[in-house]
């Protein structure tokens, strides 16, 4: 069943800005020239805000940035440079330009870092050492510009206060970078990433990609329809050895008991989400309609992708929709099984008129 949403003309002016619709839900640290209105017509599309809708609408690739860790220790630190450098056989790079390699190279980074943690008076004992973070790509990108677009970014992220050092490893699928940055700041400060500081590196990120001719994006879930977050790695990880962690197991409990006890509930948040999906979808759909009245071909044709882009979004399905789903499929195939066993309970028990006999 395909899904509508009214494409009626608005004052967009008026209606919801056009960042809505990839806007991430919390304070940003900076506005992205594809956020700024034109002050003469501040409702309508600007041309960078034109090329943000074409890369979301032909799904340009999405840049992963992720923080994997913090080394608390030297003894950590040591380890975990080892372990992104192969214990000396991949080349590093610092802040400065520097190559490193070799286990000596490595022996003297490792040194110059252990130096200037003992010199870190005001570092709590479980504080951090440094930030360990992953820049990555889908397969098939070009392997050199991902590190080329990765050292820029570290340059204009982290150049100015923070000492770093990178390693591009190619031995998986997907090209990416290992940056290890010191948490404490040439100013004194200590490196204290949060949500909004990850995605502004996301749009760094995939900025510096698309000066190098790669199609990219920074998108959040939401610009795509998607409303589920991804499962952390030590779930995923139990899953693929078919291990039930402990999340799944009480969700699926919960689930049941609501099933059970004839309940349907119905969280505030479930409301919210899908509120704010239909308003992304109609916001897609006006500019899809501003573009349709301009009477130029080309944006006839990005209406026409605004529009697929909008029906082939996925239904809005949240973590208990999906299990409610699970359960039900469940309870009909031990259903068609019992049927097929001529049991009338699904649970295996022989009919009435078997037991008396």
């Amino acid at each position: 069943m395909s899904r509508r949403y009214s494409s009626r003309p608005t004052d967009l002016a008026s209606d919801l800005p056009i960042s809505y619709v990839w806007e991430t839900p919390n304070r940003r640290p900076r506005r992205a020239e594809w956020d700024i209105p034109d002050p003469a017509a501040p409702g309508r599309l600007t041309p960078a805000m034109r090329a943000k809708l074409e890369r979301i609408v032909r799904r340009a690739p999405e840049v992963m940035v992720k923080i994997t860790g913090r080394t608390k220790g030297v003894g950590h630190l040591k380890s975990h440079l080892a372990y992104i450098t192969r214990n000396g056989e991949l080349e590093a790079e610092t802040e400065q330009g520097a190559t490193l390699g070799g286990r000596s190279g490595l022996k003297d980074l490792q040194q110059r870092w252990e130096d200037d943690a003992g010199l870190d008076d005001k570092r709590r004992r479980d504080g951090s050492l440094s930030v360990n973070i992953i820049l990555s790509m889908p397969a098939g990108t070009d392997a050199v510009a991902v590190k080329e677009s990765a050292r820029a970014f570290a340059i204009e992220a982290f150049g100015y206060n923070y000492d770093y050092v990178f390693v591009q490893h190619l031995d998986d699928k997907h090209p990416h970078v290992h940056l290890t940055v010191r948490s404490l700041g040439h100013d004194g400060k200590r490196l204290n990433p949060r949500k909004a500081d990850l995605q502004a590196w996301r749009e760094r990120f995939a900025g510096e990609l698309r000066l190098r001719g790669i199609a990219a994006e920074a998108t959040p879930r939401r610009t795509r329809g998607r409303v589920r977050k991804a499962d952390r790695g030590a779930v995923l990880a139990l899953r693929k050895r078919t291990i039930t962690p402990d999340v799944d197991q009480l969700a699926r409990k919960e689930v049941l008991s609501e099933v059970r006890g004839g309940r349907t509930a119905k969280p505030p948040w479930d409301e919210q989400i899908k509120s704010r999906q239909d308003a992304i979808r109609r916001r897609y759909l006006d500019y899809a309609a501003e573009l349709q009245r301009s009477g130029v071909p080309a944006d006839h044709e990005l209406a026409r992708q605004i529009r697929q882009f909008v029906e082939d979004m996925p239904a809005v399905e949240t973590r208990r929709h999906a299990l409610k789903k699970e359960l039900s499929d469940l309870a009909h195939t031990l259903l068609r099984s019992a049927e097929q066993r001529g049991d009338s309970d699904p649970r295996g028990h022989k009919r009435d008129d078997e037991r008396t006999r």
